[in-house]
C-alpha cells in the first residue's frame, strides 16, 4: 500500500513529518510522498524518520499553479529538496500566500468578524499559512460550524473574502519541478472544473510542456472519474499516480493510504514514476 500524497505541519497539516512516517508504517504503508504546499523544508525531516521502518520516503512538493478556471495544483515527486534554488522559487509562491493572508484577514473584518493574523498563525505549524488554517480559527471561536461552510461562504474562489495570490503558470511550475530532477504529475484533475474533450486537450497541453504523469486514484473520485482518468492518462502516455491527500485533523475521516476507504493504489505507481526522472538542469 502507497500514498503519493500528504501534507505536514510545514504547510496545513496536522502531523510533522516524522509522526507521518511512523503513522505510515504503522499503517503499513511501503512508500509515501510528503507533498506539502509549496514547500520542501519538511522533507529532511521526513527521510530520516523513514530509515529503518521499512517505509520509502519520496521527496515531493505540491505547487500551486494558476489557472484561468477552477484550481490547478501540481505534485512534483523525487524533487532536489536541497536546492537552494528551487526553495527560493517556492519562496516567491509562500510570500504570496503572505500578502494574500493579510488580504484575507482584513476582508473578513470588514464584516464583522474578530479576528487577527496572529490568531490565525497559531493553528499553523512551521512554515505555510493556508486558508485551511483560517478555517480552523473561524471554527474555534464560533463563527462557522466546519470547513464546508467557511469555503462555500467565504474563503472560495471568487467569494467575498477570497483573495487571489501570485502562483506560477503550469507551464512554470512543470518547469520548476522538471529543474530539480523531479517527476511532474497533475493532482486531482476534477478541481479544474473541465470535462469531456475540454479536459483532455488541456492536459494533453499540459503533457506537451512535460507533464509526466496524473493523479488518478484519489479519494473524492468515484469510480466513473477514476476510469477516465486511467483512460486519459493511457491515451496520453503519461504515468498514473494516486495518493489520499492526507492532511490529518482538517479532515479526520481520511486515512493514510486510504482516503475514505475506498482507495487501493498499485505499489508498482512508484516504480512507474520514477523511471521518468531525468537529469536535473
Amino acid at each position: 500500500m502507497i500514498d503519493l500524497h500528504t501534507h505536514s505541519t510545514f504547510s496545513d497539516g496536522s502531523y510533522t513529518p516524522s509522526e507521518l512516517a511512523q503513522m505510515a508504517s504503522e499503517a503499513g504503508l511501503t512508500a509515501m510522498a510528503l507533498t506539502d504546499h509549496d514547500s520542501t523544508k519538511g522533507v529532511a525531516e521526513f527521510l530520516k524518520a523513514c530509515e529503518g521502518t521499512g517505509l520509502r520516503g519520496i521527496p515531493g512538493v505540491e505547487i500551486s499553479a494558476n489557472v484561468d478556471k477552477g484550481t490547478l495544483h501540481m505534485l512534483g515527486f523525487f524533487v532536489d529538496h536541497e536546492s537552494a534554488g528551487f526553495d527560493a522559487s517556492l519562496g516567491r509562491i509562500r510570500r504570496g500566500r503572505e500578502d494574500r493572508n493579510v488580504e484575507i484577514v482584513k476582508k473578513l473584518c470588514d464584516i464583522g468578524f474578530e479576528l487577527t493574523m496572529e490568531e490565525v498563525a497559531a493553528y499553523a505549524g512551521e512554515d505555510v499559512v493556508g486558508r485551511p488554517h483560517f478555517a480552523k480559527a473561524l471554527i474555534e471561536k464560533g463563527y462557522v460550524k466546519d470547513k464546508g461552510e467557511v469555503f462555500n461562504k467565504y474563503l472560495g474562489k471568487g467569494l467575498s473574502c477570497y483573495a487571489e495570490r501570485f502562483r506560477f503558470s503550469a507551464e512554470e511550475s512543470i518547469s520548476e519541478i522538471l529543474k530539480v530532477g523531479g517527476v511532474p504529475v497533475l493532482s486531482h484533475p476534477f478541481t479544474l472544473m473541465l470535462a469531456g474533450a475540454e479536459l483532455r486537450k488541456f492536459i494533453g497541453g499540459l503533457a506537451d510542456m512535460g507533464l509526466c504523469g496524473m493523479e488518478c486514484y484519489y479519494p473524492e473520485h468515484n469510480a466513473a472519474r477514476t476510469k477516465e482518468y486511467l483512460g486519459i492518462a493511457r491515451d496520453l502516455g503519461l504515468e498514473v499516480s494516486g495518493g489520499s491527500d492526507f492532511h490529518g485533523e482538517v479532515n479526520p475521516k481520511i486515512r493514510l493510504g486510504r482516503g475514505f476507504g475506498n482507495l487501493d493504489i498499485p505499489d508498482e505507481l512508484v516504480e512507474k514514476l520514477e523511471g521518468r526522472i531525468t537529469p536535473a538542469a
